[in-house]
């Protein structure tokens, strides 16, 4: 008994199997692996995954993706970084029968490390502080991965036979639009629900919010600039679009979904980079301003880029210089698409539930997040979804990264649970 809740004998034995000590370590290790998206380091760590799933006994898929082809898919997500391979690894329970299957997924890239300045020593030499883990990926999301790890083992260790199956689906490009998702499920890897251990800071993630990578080149005319009056500045140009930028922000975020309403700015429009000219002394005939566009929750990603495409225009017809020289907007790298947990599906009883009994706490909140993710990939593939995991967002791809090691146990014990109640035991 915990709490006032009676554990069946399986629960109890798989939640005293939890090593702490284990998953702290497993945390360190996947830290050290400079796994940064499109890197060698990212193919590293998952071969290192691979090994990892088979020694705990999992049936262990992994390849090499097909990237031509991936690309030439019509509902490919693209891609922004650089890369010459992408490896998929799924490990899956073999003693399942006729029960259903539960994913546990998990991205190993992480962001780069940015100014290292700003980190307090190397990024990826994990630092302790107490409870806390220090380093790039800490949170997002390598505690995650460890957390799973750490959930199957000790299912393992408490020597459990399980009804129905648990897929672990480590993946690759999440940062980036999410390749390793999108592949992994071409290939036919499936499942009845999800979980995706992103940072949710002890709350039930049931809705991403999509983003959509735009580019905008605006013309100008080219003169030296001690006669400027001759040509026309890009960069002039272009402010009355970046106007109409921020006008379409503000009426897209009007009544934003229950799930989004905590949030002062759920769908948001940054221009990210501005690169316009070539010389200091010559009036510049090109901008060119890329950034990400917030897709509601529900909204078709088409009818989101039509209505940025629509606001540039009008903007373009309003102004003299536009009117006949227009800008041209684009849809280059990452394209996150919105995503939501099935209004009423059991899923989030089932963690809220897990959670509360495995910490002896309450049951955590629903909400929803701002950030695009792999979430939507599953749900688009008729596979219930949702993100628990340790961590908090805020923190992440900042030189902050830290996560709570009780926080990665936490998760563990919710996990298995989760995987206990989902697909029963024999």
């Amino acid at each position: 008994m915990r709490g006032g809740v009676v554990l069946s004998d399986d629960e109890s034995a798989a939640l005293a199997a939890v090593d702490a000590a284990a998953a702290a370590r497993t945390l360190m290790e996947l830290i050290s692996v400079p796994s940064v998206t499109g890197s060698a380091a990212e193919s590293e760590l998952q071969h290192q995954l691979a090994g990892r799933l088979e020694w705990l006994g999992l049936d262990v898929d992994l390849w090499s993706m097909d990237l031509p082809a991936l690309r030439a898919d019509p509902e490919f997500p693209g891609t922004e970084a650089p890369r010459e391979e992408a490896w998929g690894l799924v490990g899956t329970t073999s003693d399942g029968g006729d029960g259903p299957t539960l994913i546990l997924q998990g991205h190993v890239d992480v962001v780069p490390p940015g100014d290292l300045a700003a980190w307090d020593g190397d990024p990826f030499v994990p630092r302790v502080e107490g409870d806390l883990v220090h380093g790039r990926g800490a949170c997002d999301m390598k505690a995650g991965l460890a957390a799973h790890l750490a959930a199957l083992a000790a299912i393992r260790a408490a020597g459990i036979r399980l009804r129905g199956r648990v897929a672990a689906h480590f993946v690759v490009g999440e940062e980036d639009g999410g390749l390793g998702a999108f592949g992994t499920l071409r290939r036919g890897h499936t499942g009845d629900v999800c979980v995706i251990a992103e940072p949710t800071a002890s709350t039930l993630i049931t809705a991403n919010a999509g983003a959509l990578t735009f580019r905008i080149a605006v013309p100008g005319k080219a003169a030296h600039g001690s006669s400027r009056e001759k040509g026309v500045s890009a960069v002039d140009a272009y402010l009355p679009l970046h106007r109409a930028l921020a006008a379409l922000e503000k009426e897209r975020n009007r009544d934003p979904d229950p799930l989004l309403a905590e949030y002062p700015l759920p769908y948001g429009l940054s221009v990210g980079t501005l690169r316009a000219g070539d010389w200091a002394s010559s009036v510049p005939d090109l901008l060119v301003a890329e950034g990400r566009f917030g897709v509601r929750l529900g909204e078709d990603p088409a009818d989101a880029r039509a209505a940025l495409e629509r606001c540039v225009a009008e903007a373009c017809a309003a102004d003299p210089w536009l009117r006949d020289h227009p800008a041209t907007v684009t849809w280059p790298g990452g394209q996150f698409a919105s995503g939501m947990l099935p209004e009423g599906h059991p899923l989030a009883d089932t963690v809220g539930a897990a959670h509360a009994d495995a910490t002896g706490g309450g049951v955590p909140r629903r909400r929803g997040a701002t950030y695009g993710s792999d979430l939507r990939h599953y749900t688009d593939a008729g596979i219930p979804a949702l993100q628990y995991g340790p961590g908090d967002i805020a923190v992440a791809h900042s030189a902050r990264e830290h996560v709570s090691v009780r926080e990665v146990v936490e998760t563990a014990r919710t996990l298995v649970l989760t995987v206990l109640r989902t697909v029963g035991t024999k």
